[in-house]
């Protein structure tokens, strides 16, 4: 009882601000009701900021339930409480309508896991703007598509904001990526596992902007000539709460798998990128980042996650995130047109020549190279397009959120640059110039993007069996004997060793201990030059030092490793 009193007279607080200052700004918003859920913030005369440190405000939610009308005089139904509230987003941060990073509190400042909009109890949302996506949809249909290929992605709920008394248009309510057994479902990660299987997961990386953030620096340059480095960066456990033995596992982890996708043999079924991959959802992630043309996927906001060995231990693309600049709503990187493969824009010429500091991983260019990867996501497209890739069951949701926002964008663009204004949004992003010009209403821009969406699946309908007939371009490598440090070290359950022919030779590969018995050999046979790589897999031998030997023709060379189990 005395709790919803407090809510009553925070209601009627937030209410008094809100109409003290609904005329207060230039545009005149009659905002009384909406059938959308209404959130309230109020910053208590804080400016909030960017990144940490956050302020704490108070939030309200007033949904009424599917079909029903929101009033903002209504009570604060759904949460009302206290939040710590940033500005979010790399470019998006300099816009105008801003996008809000928050999180749900107790008045002492923990976390209060809560349910918002019906989505599962956390603490963490985001309260996205769509400020350059003017349908409203662009992330939220890969999100919704993602989620119907069986892979989690972001749950999303269109709301309209009252910020400090002054109406800011439609937003939409989304879930932060987070471990979290509702959203990225991985084992949790104690700073106490550092050994056998606790230390193998879970962890989220991410490649992104803000390279300077911790993280793994690839040992390869996205491009033969690069000067840009690829880093993965912490995302969870964060990169001030992961220890040194956690950063040493996924940091051999992720060596490994590169040094294999790096081999001329990074296909093998059995020692290849098969064993290392969630080969389905890399495959998933390139259709629905090609589906959309998505000019950032793969390079930015690109994150991948890995379970602990016992639950699979592989590595898995996603969630996928950040589709802004998607579906034709671009200008640049080829992203407006309807025809054409994105990833091979960074594979090929152009993208060197483009000079972006963001590139995409050099496994990308091998795994589209091969056959498997792609008779595998030729498969998983004509499978798609039976249901989830749809034409007509793509064109029905799009009109279904048109209808359902068809008040709310009204209001929205009587504030924020809409369809028909002929400025371009801040910071020198554009789409193509047909975009900009010509829409004088939202229902054009729908149609825009139905448009050119079916479009797109038509080009890809004709063009995607012919990725077969692709092969990988010859970087004419000149190799060189040498024999690579094991990885990973220290040598638990197993560990690769790599090393270079400069011609093809006759080569054995020993491991001894410390007093020079043979333990075992690993390889004793001819060669081709090129890359390499052995396996071993130690069994009932004590901890400790030993030592792996090549010889390969006039060549010999000798490594220390460190058994620890």
């Amino acid at each position: 009882m005395r709790k919803h009193f407090i809510n009553i007279i925070i209601s009627l607080i937030l209410l008094f601000i809100y109409q003290s200052s609904l005329y207060a700004g230039e545009k005149k918003i009659d905002f009384t009701s909406s059938n959308l859920p209404i959130i309230i913030i109020n910053t208590n005369g804080l400016s909030i900021p960017y990144d940490n440190p956050r302020i704490v405000a108070d939030m309200g939610i007033i949904y009424n339930g599917q079909g029903e009308r929101n009033n903002i005089s209504d009570s604060l139904n759904n949460y009302s409480g206290k939040i710590s509230i940033e500005i979010r987003g790399a470019s998006s941060s300099g816009w105008s309508k801003k996008s809000y990073g928050l999180e749900t509190q107790n008045d002492d400042g923990s976390n209060n896991n809560v349910s918002l909009l019906g989505m599962p109890e956390e603490n963490d949302w985001i309260l996205y703007a769509s400020y350059y996506d003017r349908s409203f949809l662009r992330n939220v249909l890969t999100f919704k598509l993602a989620n119907e290929m069986g892979w989690y992605a972001s749950r999303t709920r269109y709301c309209e904001l009252v910020l400090n008394g002054e109406y800011q248009g439609i937003y939409v309510l989304m879930e932060k990526i987070k471990r979290d057994k509702n959203r990225v479902n991985i084992s949790k990660l104690n700073p106490d596992e550092i050994s056998g299987d606790d230390v193998t997961g879970g962890y989220i990386i991410k490649v992104d902007k803000e390279g300077w953030k911790p993280g793994i620096d690839s040992e390869y340059p996205p491009f033969p000539g690069a000067s840009q480095t690829i880093r993965y960066q912490f995302h969870y456990p964060k990169a001030d709460e992961i220890v040194q033995e956690q950063v040493t596992y996924i940091s051999n982890f992720i060596g490994t798998f590169e040094y294999i996708m790096a081999n001329e043999n990074f296909a093998d079924n059995i020692s290849g990128y098969p064993k290392y991959l969630n080969v389905e959802s890399f495959a998933d992630y390139y259709i629905l980042n090609e589906f959309s043309k998505n000019v950032d996927g793969y390079r930015l906001s690109a994150y991948l996650y890995k379970d602990k060995d016992s639950d699979g231990g592989k590595l898995t693309a996603g969630p996928v995130w950040d589709h802004n600049f998607s579906f034709g709503n671009i200008g640049y990187y080829n992203g407006q047109y309807f025809s054409g493969w994105q990833l091979d824009y960074f594979l090929e010429d152009e993208g060197f020549k483009s000079n972006d500091g963001f590139q995409v991983p050099f496994w990308w260019r091998k795994l589209i190279h091969d056959s498997s990867f792609v008779q595998l996501i030729i498969d998983r497209w004509f499978n798609y397009r039976e249901d989830i890739l749809n034409i007509d069951n793509l064109n029905n949701y799009i009109d279904a959120v048109a209808d359902t926002l068809g008040e709310a964008k009204d209001r929205n663009f009587e504030i924020w640059i809409g369809p028909g204004d002929q400025k371009l949004p801040e910071d020198g992003w554009f789409p193509p110039s047909d975009h900009i010009s010509y829409f004088q209403s939202y229902y054009d821009e729908i149609e825009y993007l139905k448009d050119w969406t079916a479009d797109r699946i038509t080009w890809i309908d004709e063009n995607i069996e012919i990725l077969l007939s692709v092969t990988a371009p010859d970087d004419n490598t000149i190799y060189s004997f040498k024999l690579g440090q094991n990885i990973p070290n220290p040598v638990n359950s197993e560990t690769i060793i790599p090393y270079e022919l400069s011609r093809a030779v006759y080569v054995s590969i020993n491991i001894y201990n410390l007093l020079g018995e043979k333990v075992v050999t690993l390889a004793n046979c001819v060669q081709e030059k090129g890359e390499h790589f052995v396996t071993w897999r130690p069994q009932g031998l004590p901890n400790g030092i030993y030592l792996y030997e090549i010889r390969a023709g006039d060549f010999r060379d000798v490594k220390k490793l460190l058994l620890q189990k």
